[in-house]
C-alpha cells in the first residue's frame, strides 16, 4: 500500500520512494545527553518510533541509526557558549564522560517506560572522532571550509543553494544572527565544524590544526555516511534543529560528497505546555519520572501525544494527560473485553479496520485518524478475540504493549464483597433501585463497580 510521507525539503507531502525496496536507512538525530529528558524531547522520539513501527507494519526491513551527542554542542546551539557536557561537569563535579554516561541510562530507562524500539545502531560522538576528523579533512581538500584562530569554518558561500530547508533568507539565517562577530570569519552565517580547544578544555583530541574538537553538526553527518552511506532515505528530529542543525548537516555534507544525504528530512513539532513554551524559569519543564509522581504512567503520555499530528503544536496540559491516563485505561479494559469475549467477528468489518487503519498511518502518520479507528473496534457490541487480535496488530505501530498488559488485582473488603454480592442478586431480581443503592454504597467505601457482558468488574474509586 502506498505511503505518504511530508518532506521538509520540499514543503510537500510525497509519495514515499525508497532507495532500496529491500532496506529503508534512516537515521534520527539522538539525545545531547547533559541532562534528563523532558516530554518535548519524547515527542520526538515518539514519532521515531511511529516511524519505523509503521515501516515494519508495511512488511520494510530497516536499518535504522541514531547518534548520542556527548560532545560539540554548544550552550548556543550554534558557535557559540561553553560546550553543554563540560558545563554540565563542571557544575556536578563530575568529568563530562562520567556525565554522558549517566545520561545515557537514564535517557534509555525513559525510553524502555515509552515502549519505544530502539534503532538498530547507537553510536556516540565520541567513538566516532576519526570519522569526523577525516570528514574535515575532505570539506578543506574540497575547497569549502577556512582556518581561523578558532577553528575551521564551513563557507557557506562556496554553495549554490543555502539555507535548503527552512527557506530563511541567508542574512537572516539564526546562526548567524546568533554568533558572535568574528572578524576571522568570511561570513558572518558561516560555522564552524571544528573547534580549537582552549588550554582547559576536557573534551579535546589531537588534529592537524592542535588539540580541538568537533562542532555539533558534524557528528550526524559523519555517523550517518559511516553506517548508511553518503545517500539514505530518511532523516528524523525536531523542527528546532531545522534552522541551524540540519541545515549545516546539509551543508558541510555536501561540502563533502557533494550530495544531501537524505531524500525525506521529517520533523516533529514542538510540545507547548499550557499554551507556552516549556522554560526552566518557569518551572514547566517536566520529565517522565515528575509525571509518574503524580500518577500518570509514560504509556498515558505515549497516547496523549497521538492526539495531534506530530507536525502540529501539541499543547500539553494535566488535565489532557490526566484524560489519555484515563483512556488508556478504558483502551486495555477493551482490549480484555475482546479477549474474553464469545462471538465470532464481522470478516468484512475486520477488513474494513485493518484497511482504513493502514491508509491511516501510511498517509504521514495519522495517528489521531489511525486512534479513532482504534476506538471504533474497542466500540465494538460483539465482544470477539478476533478483534482483540486485530487491536494487537494495531499496536504493533502504537507500541502501547496492549499484549502484556497484566490487570492489577485489587484486594476487596470482606464487607466491600458482600455488598457486591448482595447488589448482583438484586439485580437478578430486577430490584434496580436496591441495585443503585447498593452501587453507592460502595462507591462510598472506595470502590467502583462496573457490569460487562463478561460479569461485574470490581475497581479502585
Amino acid at each position: 500500500m502506498e505511503i505518504k510521507l511530508y518532506n521538509t525539503l520540499t514543503h510537500s507531502k510525497e509519495k514515499f520512494v525508497p532507495i532500496d525496496k529491500n532496506e529503508i536507512k534512516i537515521y534520527s538525530c539522538g539525545p545531547t545527553v547533559y541532562g534528563y529528558a523532558h516530554i518535548g524531547n519524547f515527542r520526538t522520539y515518539v514519532f521515531m518510533d511511529n516511524l519505523r513501527r509503521m515501516f515494519k507494519y508495511n512488511g520494510y526491513n530497516l536499518k535504522h541509526v541514531m547518534n548520542i551527542t556527548d560532545v560539540g554542542h554548544l550552550t548556543s546551539d550554534a558557535d557559540t557558549g561553553e560546550d553543554k557536557m563540560e558545563k554540565a561537569a563542571k557544575k556536578e563535579g563530575k568529568n563530562p564522560y562520567e556525565i554522558a554516561d549517566f545520561y545515557t541510562k537514564a535517557f534509555m530507562k525513559d525510553i524502555e517506560k515509552l515502549n519505544i524500539d530502539l534503532p538498530d545502531i547507537i553510536s556516540k560522538a565520541t567513538d566516532n572522532i576519526p570519522e569526523m576528523l577525516e570528514m574535515v579533512k575532505k570539506i578543506v581538500s574540497n575547497g569549502y571550509a577556512y582556518e581561523t584562530s578558532n577553528g575551521i569554518y564551513f563557507d557557506v558561500s562556496k554553495l549554490d543553494k543555502y539555507p535548503v530547508l527552512s527557506n530563511n533568507k541567508v542574512e537572516g539565517q539564526e546562526a548567524g544572527a546568533r554568533i558572535q562577530v568574528d572578524k576571522e570569519k568570511k561570513n558572518p552565517y558561516d560555522f564552524a565544524i571544528w573547534i580549537k580547544a582552549p588550554e582547559n578544555h576536557l573534551m579535546k583530541w589531537d588534529s592537524p590544526w592542535g588539540k580541538s574538537y568537533p562542532g555539533w553538526h558534524l557528528e550526524c553527518s559523519a555517523i550517518g555516511k559511516k553506517f548508511l552511506g553518503e545517500h539514505f532515505d530518511i532523516h528524523t528530529g525536531g523542527i528546532d534543529h531545522v534552522p541551524i542543525h540540519h541545515e549545516n548537516e546539509i551543508a558541510q555534507s555536501k561540502g563533502a560528497t557533494g550530495k544531501i544525504p537524505a531524500n525525506y528530512w521529517m520533523h516533529t513539532e514542538f510540545l507547548l505546555v499550557d499554551g507556552g513554551k516549556m522554560s526552566k524559569s518557569l518551572g514547566n519543564v517536566y520529565t517522565l519520572d515528575e509525571l509518574q509522581e503524580r500518577n500518570i504512567e509514560p504509556l498515558a503520555f505515549k497516547l496523549f501525544c497521538y492526539t495531534s499530528h506530530y507536525r502540529n503544536k501539541l499543547n500539553f496540559t494535566f488535565e489532557g494527560v490526566n484524560a489519555s491516563e484515563k483512556a488508556l485505561g478504558r483502551l486495555r479494559e477493551g482490549y480484555i473485553s475482546h479477549i474474553n469475549g464469545k462471538e465470532i467477528a464481522d470478516k468484512d468489518k475486520l477488513e474494513s479496520y485493518k484497511k482504513r487503519f493502514t491508509l491511516a498511518i501510511n498517509d504521514d502518520l495519522n495517528m489521531p485518524l489511525a486512534m479513532g479507528i482504534v476506538w471504533e473496534l474497542i466500540r465494538e457490541e460483539k465482544k470477539s478475540p478476533e478483534y482483540a487480535k486485530l487491536l494487537e496488530e494495531f499496536d504493533e505501530v502504537l507500541g502501547l504493549n496492549l499484549k502484556n498488559y497484566k490487570k492489577k488485582s485489587i484486594e476487596i473488603p470482606k464487607d466491600v464483597q458482600n455488598l457486591i454480592e448482595e447488589r448482583i442478586e438484586a439485580r437478578k431480581n430486577k430490584d434496580w433501585k436496591k441495585s443503585d443503592t447498593l452501587r453507592d454504597m460502595i462507591k462510598i467505601k472506595g470502590f467502583i463497580v462496573k457490569d460487562t457482558p463478561n460479569g461485574v468488574e470490581v475497581e479502585k474509586a
